[in-house]
């Protein structure tokens, strides 16, 4: 026996190995060749860990990759400077960014003004989601808006659930609706294990903006 060939014990291990990969992958091919349906998804990031709209931006990403035309509505967020917004002026001929909230209601302290820049930027994501140029609609923190009640889900939830076929549809916010939940293809949700704030670490560029 050379000292490059494996020990007998390692040849059996690797032939184990080999065997249970081989059924994982006819198992896996069976399962894939029963999902035929194509469809466009409502899909919601949800939860109170960090990672929805960061998420929503890699699949924004995804979508530009493969020449998709993409429209994102930001509902609360305001129009300060993000490395999201400024990367994603590269990509001007595929994604189209709006920014339309006026910042965390904490700052505004003003009911009717939220209420009224949720009005502004829910039509402007109507707009969008008529438009079939468009492959992909992220609508950032729409949950928060509809979870403060300045837009009614009795309203915007039709909308979604009756989007022309074929276009996908990202929502992102704590506390997604159960109605919201119940209707979507797709829903993940985003678990605070630990996070830097508690620690006394304030929010750093290229991490959290």
């Amino acid at each position: 026996m050379t000292d490059d060939a494996p020990e007998p014990n390692e040849a059996e291990t690797n032939a184990r190995h080999a065997e249970k990969m081989k059924r994982r992958k006819a198992l896996r091919d069976r399962v894939m060749a029963s999902k035929t349906e194509e469809k466009g998804l409502l899909m919601v990031n949800t939860g109170n860990g960090k990672g929805k709209s960061t998420a929503a931006f890699g699949l924004i990403l995804r979508a530009a990759g493969h020449g998709q035309r993409v429209g994102v509505v930001q509902f609360v967020k305001g129009a300060w400077s993000t490395g999201e917004t400024v990367a994603l002026e590269r990509f001007d001929d595929l994604v189209d960014f709006y920014t339309m909230g006026e910042g965390f209601t904490w700052e505004t302290q003003d009911r009717a003004r939220d209420i009224a820049a949720a009005k502004a930027a829910w039509a402007k994501a109507q707009e969008l989601m008529a438009d079939p140029k468009y492959s992909l609609i992220v609508l950032d923190e729409l949950n928060i808006v509809l979870r403060m009640d300045y837009l009614p889900l009795a309203e915007v939830l039709p909308v979604l659930t009756g989007r022309r076929p074929g276009l996908h549809v990202l929502v992102t916010g704590r506390t997604a609706k159960p109605e919201l939940v119940e209707a979507a293809d797709l829903v993940t949700e985003m678990t605070l294990v630990k996070h830097p704030f508690q620690a006394g670490i304030k929010a750093q560029p290229g991490i959290e903006f």
